[in-house]
């Protein structure tokens, strides 16, 4: 099996599972056994089902600003959540290619495996809700076409994404590319770097 087969296959799981519930306040149930490579690629895509969801919610114009600020800051939470698990799965692949010789002309790549499969599983997404909205049996025909001409393109860019992936993890595999990452260093969250957050705490 592919790596891209494995992720696709756990993402669509992770977005089936979140749509029996469709609630951003569903309890998540990770098949997969904790620490493993799979649990982090379904609780990463869980993460993304929910944030999508609340993208639409906040986006109600009727909606009452006190919600919508709680969401908001939600959202910031979950943002960090989902670095932070690009950065569990990229040292995942860090430990192991760690023993991986990279040749003496080996590349760099311009993004992480982890980053690249982060695109992966926000494809799993949009591909789900296309189709949906493909179907819709209260939609005009132009609106199914243009759904169905979009739902068409969206396979398309999870083949050549898929296939650029099991590219590059066999290139580091074999020693043509060799890895490196640097954690996000997220400032907006931490109060000692956003200036809002540390200059207020001196008010107090």
């Amino acid at each position: 099996m592919k790596y891209s087969d494995k992720f696709n296959e756990i993402f669509d799981r992770s977005v089936n599972d979140y749509h029996k519930w469709d609630n951003v306040d569903a309890e998540m149930i990770n098949p997969f056994n904790q620490g493993t490579l799979e649990y982090f690629l379904y609780e990463k895509n869980w993460i993304d089902a929910v944030q999508w969801h609340l993208e639409d919610i906040i986006r109600d114009p009727g909606i009452d600003p006190v919600k919508a600020l709680a969401i908001k800051r939600r959202i910031d939470n979950s943002n960090q959540e989902r670095t932070d698990l690009v950065e569990m799965i990229d040292s995942y692949f860090m430990e192991l290619f760690s023993n991986v010789i990279p040749r003496n002309d080996a590349t760099i790549n311009t993004e992480t495996p982890a980053w690249a499969i982060d695109r992966l599983s926000i494809l799993a997404l949009k591909i789900y809700h296309m189709k949906i909205e493909s179907e819709r049996s209260n939609a005009s025909n132009d609106h199914i076409a243009r759904c169905k001409e979009k739902y068409r393109t969206l396979l398309t860019q999870r083949e050549d994404l898929s296939l650029a992936i099991d590219q590059l993890l066999t290139d580091i595999e074999e020693g043509r590319k060799f890895m490196k990452f640097y954690k996000q260093m997220k400032m907006y969250n931490d109060p000692a770097l956003n200036p809002i957050l540390y200059q207020s705490g001196k008010k107090n």
